[in-house]
């Protein structure tokens, strides 16, 4: 594309400009070529500057720089204010503005937005309306799984995305719009359709994410400017302080009170092969019985969600109950279909109070023991250990320790620490360093009747080891047991 192109409504400085053809854009200097324009980005921990270099070795010749950089002759320097506002809107440009040919669906809050996505992607897939989903776990679409970085990508990163979405066909895109992804330009120049706020809580505070509770939650309103709808949780009180400042039509969703979609009737279900809460929602076309395989109270918050979403596509409510009873997420209180007399659960919990949260969210159903299996990531996070062995001792009857991510310390020491507060409560436990063997130990001590919860890594396929990514899966290490057992 020529860069007359790339450019078209951007501000910048080039006196010298050329209207060279490039043939993609890239932010990491490993991925520099010819025929490439490499864009500085400023990091909290790195300055692309210092790399701008490196890429000019690997062949690119056109820059997005925002401060002199000492280069060759040859080199093309634009420059701008700011290279992360830029390259948003430049790569909207470069690939031809995708969400002007796909509904963009935001979904934003400190909880729920990877379950909510996902829901709403299987909900519209479910009833006709080709979508695809982006996020924590990566991006899926028609068939394909792309793993992704951070849950909201680099604006780059979004936009082939949504360009690739609405190339297969896809009708809309459900991505999950985090606080430092508003606040980074990640989302820039995207035109939403819809904006959905799930909740807001105190998260993401210090170290290179946000100053202050206040300066999170004004980079969560940002999202609601940029859009043509809005969906909120009634039950939340950051909702009304939005609604405040959005002139945008918008819906509301609640359990406790009156909105356009609520619910109540809730109760939870556990049978052989499924595991999960049942309840009716209600809209202005009247009462539905639903359910979900997800367990929690927070589910239903997470259903309605969905719900308000997929009514705006005039669909029927008997095509939402079913797709809602297809809804899964990879590695969020993910029963695991294993033909058990006891319950398998992987869940991404990986900090003392999401261990709190899914341990008391299945106690509430019928059980006999609860087993966990766990780590804690090395390096780091010394507080993460204490926080997870008092829950756990606390509230397990066993605690498998094992490995999680343990960088380049010792997993052996990193357990026996964790070990050390289980034992402050009085809980059990057992330590076996090697997760596979930690799993497959805990499937061989559940009976009947017993929940064995897999934390930690959810979706994950690698481990991080003294600077090397192994590859490990929860759900394979689940899959080779029962497979084994046949």
């Amino acid at each position: 594309m020529l860069l007359s192109k790339v450019f078209q409504n951007v501000n910048y400085r080039c006196p010298d400009f050329r209207d060279v053809e490039i043939d993609d854009i890239v932010y990491s200097s490993r991925n520099a070529a010819e025929g490439t324009m490499f864009v500085a980005l400023v990091g909290a921990f790195s300055d692309g500057h210092d790399y701008a270099e490196s890429a000019y070795l690997l062949g690119a010749r056109v820059f997005l720089l925002s401060k002199e950089v000492s280069l060759p002759e040859d080199a093309l320097c634009i420059y701008v204010d700011n290279t992360r506002e830029t390259l948003a809107h430049i790569s909207g440009n470069f690939f031809s503005h995708p969400d002007k040919e796909i509904d963009v669906i935001g979904v934003t809050g400190t909880k729920g937005k990877t379950t909510v996505t996902h829901m709403l992607c299987t909900c519209l897939n479910e009833c006709g309306i080709k979508s695809g989903v982006i996020g924590t776990v990566g991006a899926y679409f028609d068939g394909k799984y792309i793993p992704t970085v951070n849950t909201t990508p680099e604006s780059y990163e979004i936009q082939k995305l949504l360009r690739l979405m609405a190339d297969a066909g896809c009708k809309a895109a459900c991505i999950e719009v985090s606080s430092i992804g508003i606040k980074n330009h990640r989302v820039d120049g995207i035109d939403f359709s819809t904006a959905v706020f799930t909740n807001l809580s105190p998260d993401h505070i210090g170290g290179a994410e946000h100053d202050s509770f206040e300066e999170y939650s004004f980079w969560k309103k940002q999202l609601f400017k940029k859009c043509k709808k809005a969906i909120f949780n009634k039950d939340d009180l950051f909702s009304e302080e939005i609604i405040k400042e959005i002139t945008v039509p918008f819906a509301t969703f609640s359990i406790n009170e009156d909105a356009d979609f609520s619910a109540d009737d809730i109760k939870n279900l556990r049978t052989a092969d499924f595991f999960g809460v049942g309840f009716t929602y209600k809209t202005k076309d009247g009462s539905v019985d639903a359910k979900i395989a997800m367990p929690g109270f927070y589910s239903v918050y997470n259903a309605l969600a969905a719900v308000s979403v997929c009514k705006e596509y005039s669909i029927a409510d008997e095509k939402i109950v079913s797709a809602l009873e297809k809804a899964r997420v990879k590695g969020r209180n993910e029963l695991m279909n294993v033909g058990a007399s006891y319950a398998v659960i992987i869940d991404y919990a990986h900090n003392g109070q999401s261990f709190n949260s899914v341990i008391d969210t299945v106690k509430e159903y019928p059980h006999e023991r609860i087993i966990c299996v766990y780590g804690s990531v090395g390096d780091r996070a010394q507080l993460r250990r204490q926080e997870m062995g008092l829950v756990c001792g606390k509230k397990a009857d066993l605690s498998v320790i094992t490995t999680d991510d343990p960088g380049f310390e010792d997993p052996e020491e990193i357990a026996k620490e964790i070990a050390s507060f289980v034992e402050k409560e009085g809980g059990e436990y057992k330590i076996i360093v090697d997760r596979t063997e930690a799993v497959h130990f805990a499937l061989s001590e559940a009976k009947d009747g017993d929940i064995v919860l897999i934390l930690g890594k959810g979706h994950e396929t690698i481990q991080k080891i003294k600077g090397e990514k192994v590859h490990y899966s929860d759900h394979e290490a689940v899959k080779a047991y029962f497979e084994k057992s046949k």
